[in-house]
């Protein structure tokens, strides 16, 4: 029923990953995607942009440290992306935290057509419109229905769209899924939600079809690959965390995916 295989195949055909990130977490992006089999690609110069998305297999739009260069190469990448017919991943980073970012993100978001919003609960909330208290980019905390939040954001920009949790979800609009694994090590290490977008990109290059899925088994590959890198650690371990997260997910397989995923579907 799920795409394990995509684990391997991102392995066997390494495809370009291109991303316009923030500078707090660009190294772990890329190591991270290396470490999955697939082949980073960093840059924001505007003038390369449309050259850049005929070469890669995704692009990943991140807004983490949002400048006005950046917003004008995301939209020509963006745009030129949709063109090509190839996979967007906009990850909304402190969307709701200013009131630039919310201009500019949602102003972003009617220019390029995303094949997925992915991130966290704070963010999902602000650009479902829902009262929700966080502070920068952190997830924040509040009494709305996440669910409901973000199949309203998927219908609303016709999307898929993933948010990071202690339960990951991971919805079209019409059709949800749970994804349970995880670690509680995550929250405490800088850019784990962006490292999961950009891997996210790697699964949609390869997903022939089923594309909710493919963001269901990217998302659980990556909590399965958190829960093994936090197996052994106590709570001071956050730095040696990061690395065995790197180790685990250059050496994750479908086979063990599956063995310890935790997905279920919504029933109404």
């Amino acid at each position: 029923m799920y795409p394990y295989y995509l684990i391997d195949e991102i392995r066997k055909q390494n495809p370009l990953i291109h991303n316009i990130t923030n500078i707090v977490v660009a190294n772990d992006s890329a190591n991270g995607l290396l470490a999955a089999g697939a082949s980073p690609f960093m840059s924001s110069a505007p003038e390369e942009m449309e050259e850049v998305a005929e070469l890669a297999a995704a692009t990943v739009l991140n807004t983490g440290t949002l400048s006005s260069e950046q917003l004008a190469a995301m939209r020509i990448v963006g745009k030129k992306a949709n063109q090509l017919a190839k996979p967007v991943i906009i990850d909304p980073v402190g969307v709701g935290a200013t009131a630039f970012r919310k201009r500019e993100i949602c102003q972003l978001l009617t220019e390029v057509q995303p094949s997925l919003i992915r991130g966290n609960a704070g963010e999902i909330a602000a650009l479902a419109d829902i009262p929700w208290e966080s502070k920068g980019v952190d997830a924040g905390s509040g009494s709305g229905n996440l669910v409901n939040a973000a199949e309203t954001v998927a219908g609303k920009y016709q999307t898929l769209v993933s948010v990071s949790g202690e339960t990951d979800i991971i919805t079209d609009g019409q059709l949800t899924y749970f994804v349970e694994n995880g670690t509680a090590f995550f929250p405490s290490m800088t850019g784990a939600g962006c490292l999961l977008s950009c891997l996210c990109g790697a699964f949609l290059s390869v997903a022939n079809e089923g594309k909710l899925e493919a963001v269901v088994i990217a998302n659980c590959s990556y909590a399965v690959a958190g829960e093994l890198a936090s197996a052994e650690l106590n709570g001071l371990a956050v730095g040696t965390f990061r690395n065995n997260l790197l180790d685990v997910l250059s050496q994750l397989d479908s086979s063990t995916v599956e063995q310890m995923a935790k997905i279920r579907r919504r029933t109404t």
